[in-house]
């Protein structure tokens, strides 16, 4: 009978040292993408499994990360959930779920390192929170920050352009000659949340292509789902509002207006174009399939993985601030 294949096997496969094999599955961010890409086939291709057990003993760590996010309901967070499963599995690294429900008092938990979790650092995208509550954490675990809370004087962060990405969908649509766009699930408000910045990168397009603001076609706060993307849909038909596009800040909401637009029989997009933000699965299986923006939901997933285990590595080379590259997704609905 053959032995199970060693680390070393998975250096000479890969044309690299043993060490860079250990920083790999430790989440070393200065590996490049090509050598990770090298070590990763030769993983798969060796059927290789850390010893976790020996691994932890020796660290005295416990092979697990925690993920605290405000909802596993919502398919933007069910994706992203899944996504940093999938990145920490590469790594053999469990990772335990925590929904907060974006409530402060469990959000301050997570920060203080209440409950007795038995992880090694947090992916931790908090809603309630604020810079000052970020700063004061006490937990004694590493914390890489997601969503739109950041406060680099503690913590790494990692986030999507929610600014751009907002002005560069409502440009698409101004490009096809919509100049009536409803602004579906915005907010005014200085604070660094993703209703507040896609809000702002919504006016800059309108603004920068001489296109007035609309009071009528503001449907904000509201919540980020289906059904309030269509009843806000279905309130400004009602109305006798008239628009030529809808913006949805994020997937739900558009794909909520779209329902709405198409049980009300209004062709889309020949008389009302759509478009999202998050370019979540359901997406590309909506009909009409939905334009979206695809703000690097797994790229996100997988750096913030990346950080984290340097982090719990050893490595202190200063908090730092990564935003995702993002797209327009061109589909049917504009």
């Amino acid at each position: 009978m053959s032995s199970s294949p060693t680390m070393a096997d998975v250096a000479r496969l890969a044309g690299v040292s043993k060490k860079t094999v250990s920083n790999y599955f430790n989440g070393y961010r200065y590996l490049r993408e090509e050598t990770k890409t090298r070590i990763a086939d030769a993983v798969q291709q060796l059927n290789y499994k850390v010893n976790i057990s020996a691994r932890n003993l020796s660290s005295g760590r416990t092979g697990a990360i925690g993920l605290a996010i405000p909802e596993l309901a919502h398919p933007y967070f069910s994706e992203f959930a899944q996504a940093v499963v999938a990145a920490a599995q590469l790594r053999n690294v469990n990772v335990l779920v925590e929904v907060t429900g974006g409530d402060r008092e469990h959000e301050l938990d997570v920060l203080s390192g209440g409950k007795g979790r038995s992880v090694d650092g947090i992916i931790f995208g908090p809603l309630a929170l604020g810079a000052d509550d970020i700063a004061a954490a006490t937990v004694d675990v590493p914390i890489v920050l997601i969503g739109d809370r950041v406060d680099s004087r503690r913590f790494d962060f990692v986030t999507v352009d929610n600014e751009r990405g907002a002005y560069d969908a409502t440009s698409h649509l101004i490009a096809s000659g919509r100049r009536r766009i409803v602004g579906l699930g915005g907010e005014e408000s200085e604070a660094p949340a993703a209703a507040s910045l896609r809000s702002q990168g919504f006016r800059a397009a309108l603004r920068e292509h001489g296109i007035s603001m609309d009071a009528d076609l503001l449907t904000g706060p509201i919540p980020w789902t289906r059904a309030s993307g269509a009843a806000a849909v279905q309130g400004l038909l009602d109305a006798g509002v008239e628009f030529d596009a809808v913006f949805g800040l994020n997937d739900a909401l558009a794909l909520g207006a779209l329902s709405a637009l198409l049980t009300r029989g209004i062709a889309v997009p020949a008389e009302v174009a759509v478009i999202g933000f998050d370019n979540v699965e359901e997406a590309q299986f909506a009909s009409p399939a939905l334009t979206t923006v695809d703000s690097g939901l797994n790229w996100v997933a997988e750096r913030a993985v990346e950080l984290l285990l340097s982090r719990i590595a050893g490595e202190d080379s200063g908090p730092t601030s990564e935003i995702a590259d993002h797209r327009v997704v061109v589909r049917a609905t504009a």
